[in-house]
């Protein structure tokens, strides 16, 4: 078996161990921020080209979790910058999984957590506080549902109801 940053097991490892309980998103993600491999408890935000619930979440405190965030596949505006990854590896977020842009990818590479996302575009996003905060949200044929379990590297993002004991 093998292990990532933080001791997070491959998402091929999860496959194998958990099979069916285990469904893979089916989004082609890029790596942006400092781990490729990382895995924690759910988070969630909904929202469409605007970061101020993102944020705002995670200004928390992040210790074993990984904020997902349902960007509706937007590649008109970032939803992540340099500022905000940094801010999101000081309160100890494990990764950010989004279906939507980042920008400053040169700063989020220095991040010291694991970042994926669709693409980039270096359009600030918009400051509106609209979407939602912690309710399941659906993309890449997966519904992510706080509290439920992530984990993400180079293969892939698997999500499980329940943890992963390798």
């Amino acid at each position: 078996m093998s292990q990532g940053q933080q001791g997070a097991p491959a998402t091929a490892d999860v496959c194998d161990a958990m099979e069916d309980d285990a469904t893979v998103c089916e989004v082609a993600f890029r790596d942006y921020g400092a781990h490729a491999v990382f895995s924690g408890t759910i988070v969630t935000v909904a929202t469409f080209e605007d970061n101020l619930n993102l944020r705002e979440v995670l200004a928390g405190d992040g210790a074993g979790k990984v904020l997902v965030v349902d960007g509706g596949a937007s590649i008109r505006r970032a939803l992540v910058g340099g500022n905000v990854a940094q801010l999101a590896a000081e309160k100890g977020w494990a990764g950010l999984v989004i279906n939507g842009c980042v920008r400053d990818a040169h700063e989020i590479a220095d991040a010291q957590l694991g970042v994926k996302a669709i693409g980039t575009n270096p359009k600030r996003p918009c400051k509106n506080g609209i979407g939602t905060v912690g309710e399941a949200v659906v993309f890449g044929n997966v519904k992510f549902r706080p509290g439920e379990y992530v984990y993400a590297d180079g293969d892939a993002v698997v999500v499980t109801a329940r943890p992963f004991k390798g």
